[in-house]
């Protein structure tokens, strides 16, 4: 790194006078800072417009070109780009005003969602309109995550990060599982909704410009032609420091079976997302007999799942050695999406032993809309188990030292995770059908688990049996948690790790769950 770097405290300062921060650590203390709220609303409209984009997107590629392998270039579209040029648009972001950033990227993603409207149904232009947005994506993640230290203080760091990954987990399901399919069946199409995304995107941009101005510290050789070489040059040390600490990160789980594991889990929800996420219209469509915008039958219950998953690790989880719960989460899961697939014929048995029960009329829950939300629901569920005590395990099994690395080796393999699904998937259900592909992974994630429970044994003594140990029983955290007794234990130390892993997760336009 050239000259001084912008690792350093937030102070008062760095906000106007007019504006002072908010005393008290807790997320409504945080909300009550003005900037800091202004900065927060424009990552939900654009967080859950992404989404919303997403969904209307799939439903026109996939209605104009018939082919599942089209919806995997889309998705491609939104994951390659943020793959190869995260670490280079860091280093440019650090030279220039963040405000500026943040206003410049929100704008111009909404001329080109403007674009993509007048697009239409042309698949080719739409999925090169759509590379460009999220290239502009890629730039902005980085600098809206950067601001969040400028806004707030650094005992307020922990509580602004929590409510912002808690927007980012949210808005799949708000954006792509509810609102993007509730506005496509109400308007009667996607195109009314990639004008009000195009709108909340213009919203944000008013909304950043109201921050305040974050320029970059001046070095040696200042300048636009000194900030450029000197780009170049933070480029390819970022791109080389990169490598070394995926090839550190790869050393230390080499050496931890048990971080090995870990990542194996989280690498395989990674992979169930991206399959779901580019099977899901056809699958609706084929397998299930309904209309592709019909997909929030089982997007929302599957979303609904996952946060009642949670809760019941909050509550539940230390009755259960956290392994096991993975273990019979994969198994579980599995076998719900097989059934999933046969959700057909088993409405109709189930509507034919419901004739046969007298008085009451069970038309209602056995009908197929039913029979898929029930099913969706419990494999969200199971999906949140096996995804949430993967990462529990894998933050207390990492050593202090090394959890840049290996985080940066998890974000890898769930890039790689996600893609490759992406990439795979939608040809080979062109070619055998959607089911046959849907069972064939169910019997992978069935498999997977069984293998871990054969390969690892029996649970052993040391361990743990609370799943979510750093949430402290009865906090704003844990709002049902109070009404059962749990233990706390020893939090971590989240000061070792606060500059290096509290903005990672901050990426605009994911999407992942």
């Amino acid at each position: 790194m050239t000259g001084p770097t912008r690792d350093q405290p937030a102070t008062a300062a760095a906000l106007p006078a007019e504006e002072p921060q908010e005393t008290g650590n807790s997320a409504a203390a945080v909300l009550r800072n003005r900037p800091f709220l202004l900065l927060w609303l424009s990552q939900v409209a654009t967080q859950i417009g992404v989404n919303m984009v997403l969904y209307g997107l799939t439903v026109i590629v996939l209605e104009s070109s018939n082919l599942t392998s089209a919806v995997s270039g889309l998705f491609l579209t939104f994951l390659v780009p943020s793959v190869l040029l995260s670490a280079l648009a860091g280093v440019y972001v650090d030279r220039i005003d963040r405000r500026t950033v943040l206003v410049v990227t929100n704008a111009l993603r909404a001329a080109v969602l403007i674009a993509i409207f007048a697009a239409g149904n042309d698949v080719g232009l739409l999925l090169l309109l759509n590379t460009a947005f999220s290239i502009l994506t890629v730039f902005f993640a980085p600098a809206e995550a950067a601001m969040i230290p400028v806004l707030v203080k650094r005992e307020q760091l922990l509580a602004a990060n929590g409510i912002f990954t808690l927007t980012l987990n949210g808005a799949f399901a708000i954006g792509y599982a509810l609102l993007g399919p509730l506005v496509v069946t109400i308007a009667g199409g996607p195109q009314p909704l990639i004008i009000m995304v195009a709108l909340l995107f213009g919203l944000a941009a008013v909304l950043c410009l109201t921050l305040p101005s974050d320029p970059p510290i001046k070095g040696p050789g200042a300048g636009a032609i000194g900030a450029v070489k000197g780009g170049v040059k933070e480029a390819g040390q970022a791109v080389g420091g990169v490598f070394s600490q995926l090839r550190e990160g790869i050393g230390i789980i080499r050496d931890n079976r048990t971080i090995a594991w870990s990542l194996a889990y989280l690498g395989i929800s990674a992979s169930l997302i991206g399959v779901i996420a580019v099977l899901g219209p056809s699958f609706a469509r084929d397998t299930l007999g309904l209309n592709p915008k019909d997909l929030i039958v089982v997007l929302l219950p599957l979303g609904i799942g996952i946060v009642v998953g949670v809760l019941l690790l909050n509550n539940y989880g230390k009755y259960i050695a956290r392994r096991r719960a993975i273990e019979l989460g994969l198994v579980l899961l599995g076998i719900l999406l097989v059934i999933l697939t046969i959700a057909g014929p088993l409405s109709r048995f189930l509507r034919g032993v419901g004739e046969h029960v007298p008085v009451v009329d069970l038309s209602a829950l056995t009908s197929l809309v039913s029979v898929v939300v029930a099913i969706a629901f419990l494999a969200g569920v199971c999906y949140g188990i096996v995804a949430i005590s993967a990462q529990v395990q894998l933050q207390e099994d990492i050593p202090a030292e090394g959890r840049g690395r290996v985080f940066g080796v998890l974000n890898m393999l769930i890039s790689v995770a996600s893609i490759l699904p992406i990439i795979v998937v939608g040809q080979i259900a062109d070619i055998v059908g959607t089911t046959p592909v849907i069972i064939t992974v169910a019997a992978l994630v069935l498999l997977s688990g069984i293998v871990s429970i054969v390969v690892r044994g029996p649970v052993k003594a040391d361990e743990g049996k609370d799943v979510i140990r750093d949430v402290p029983t009865g906090t704003q955290l844990d709002p049902i948690g109070s009404s059962l007794p749990m233990h706390r234990s020893e939090p971590h130390d989240h000061r070792e790790h606060a500059g290096t892993h509290e903005l990672d997760d901050h990426r605009d336009g994911d999407v992942g769950l």
